[in-house]
């Protein structure tokens, strides 16, 4: 009989986004099919002590917010929606990180709008590897189920029918590509 051990802990060190492979978005549904957009630029720091404790922070400017369509983008940065005037940046915190192989969930303070509410993100870890100029690099991919009216992103067109046409429920993805400091 063979036993697989299980890696509880991430890689020790500071690690810093990788801009150029990293992608930040968001999805909702949208009358009959689902709307996505990017955030860029976006920064994000995981930092790994030698006891296994580790912390993740990110941000993202408003301003960054990527869709097809300058009207919408506009849209989405106005009062309406994200509150870029008041809110230029939408901000997380994690609270735990707790790995269990190549599964991760990280819990916590997403900031929008000025709201900051609990999230819980799942997803995985891979690596870490030597990339060919000899830097450790580590990839997590997490993704997170909001409700946008809990940051209080109101706006509803309603349908003819009166059904909504716009979601509350947003899925957020982020894929993180992080190189070791």
């Amino acid at each position: 009989m063979s036993s697989t051990a299980v890696e509880a802990h991430l890689p020790t060190g500071t690690w810093q986004i990788d801009p150029t492979h990293s992608q930040v978005g968001f999805a909702v549904h949208y009358m009959v099919g689902t709307f996505r957009g990017t955030f860029s630029p976006v920064e994000a720091t995981l930092v790994v002590d030698e006891d296994g404790s580790a912390s993740l922070t990110g941000s993202a400017p408003v301003s960054g917010i990527k869709v097809e369509g300058e009207y919408l983008a506009t849209h989405l940065k106005g009062p309406d929606f994200f509150d870029e005037e008041r809110s230029p940046e939408i901000t997380f915190a994690s609270t735990s990180i707790e790995r269990n192989g190549g599964e991760l969930t990280v819990q916590g303070d997403l900031t929008i709008r000025g709201a900051s509410r609990p999230v819980e993100l799942t997803g995985t870890v891979s690596g870490p590897i030597v990339d060919p100029r000899e830097r450790q690099r580590i990839g997590l991919v997490l993704e997170a189920k909001i409700d946008r009216t809990e940051f209080g992103i109101d706006w509803q067109n309603p349908l003819p029918s009166g059904e909504p046409s716009l979601a509350n429920d947003v899925r957020l993805t982020a894929e993180l590509y992080l190189v070791q400091d």
